[in-house]
């Protein structure tokens, strides 16, 4: 469980990322943030694995008090949470493999991370997370001979590895294509059902966070303006969040996704 209790964050600069934020969100929720560029999306996200410290309030995840946390702890707590950015932060001239191991190095002893050296189960524990993600034909091919789609199902998979509870996306499917960000929302989907996995995930796409999470959380200059299920997300609602900036493109985004979702059905 993440709690946010009254948290705020302003930033040495006195910008106001977050102001008085309440929000608890249960194991297992698909949750996607939405708002402006600039309205506390990302500070949301990345407070939860402490990247930023709240200025005050309390953070609580899965019981553990995070303002409290220092040194190895951190480390330890991070293990549990995948962050995953919209850059995907791939080593490009490493096969795909390779990229998926380096979030277990930490755990390695200190001459398996001298010699780059992983033990079989790493391996196989890797190969199992590129065949969650579709992509375990690709297992030994560089990361620069891939997709961006495909990069980001790496940067997905090398999340999974870690058998996380959390897992935070940044602005995920931002960089690519319509039919490839689709593929990519639907690992999302499919990992969050089948694994019981937390998702939290800040996009701009309001099509796409109708179409796949459970919940939606506005945010407007720092402060949640809408918290509710996605069937209760409504034109007015979506204009409340944004102060109708960009509107006339927002209103287009809703019409399709509800159209297909009647087609899947």
């Amino acid at each position: 469980m993440i709690k946010f209790e009254n948290v705020s964050k302003i930033y040495p600069n006195g910008h106001v990322g977050l102001k008085n934020v309440d929000l608890q969100i249960e194991q297992g929720e698909f949750v996607a943030i939405i708002g402006l560029s600039g309205a506390g999306k990302s500070t949301l996200l990345r407070c939860v694995n402490k990247m930023h410290d709240i200025s005050s309030g309390k953070l609580t995840v899965n019981g553990v008090n995070v303002t409290q946390l220092k040194g190895k702890e951190i480390r330890r707590f991070r293990s549990k949470i995948g962050m995953i950015f919209q850059s995907f932060n791939l080593i490009t001239r490493t096969t795909v493999l390779g990229n998926v191991l380096v979030s277990l190095v930490p755990e390695l002893s200190w001459w398996r991370r001298l010699l780059g050296v992983y033990p079989a189960t790493a391996k196989i524990a890797g190969l199992k997370a590129l065949d969650n993600v579709g992509i375990l034909d690709k297992a030994y091919t560089r990361v620069d001979q891939l997709s961006g789609g495909q990069q980001q199902r790496v940067a997905l998979a090398r999340t999974l590895v870690g058998d996380p509870d959390i897992i935070l996306a940044d602005e995920p499917v931002a960089a690519l294509d319509p039919v490839t960000a689709k593929i990519v929302m639907d690992d999302f989907q499919r990992i969050n059902r089948e694994m019981n996995i937390s998702i939290l995930l800040n996009i701009h796409h309001v099509d796409l966070a109708v179409a796949y999470a459970d919940r939606i959380v506005g945010i407007r200059q720092g402060e949640i303006v809408f918290d509710g299920p996605t069937s209760a997300v409504t034109q007015e609602i979506i204009d409340e969040i944004y102060q109708g900036h960009g509107s006339s493109s927002i209103k287009g985004s809703l019409e399709p996704v509800a159209a297909e979702v009647v087609v899947d059905a």
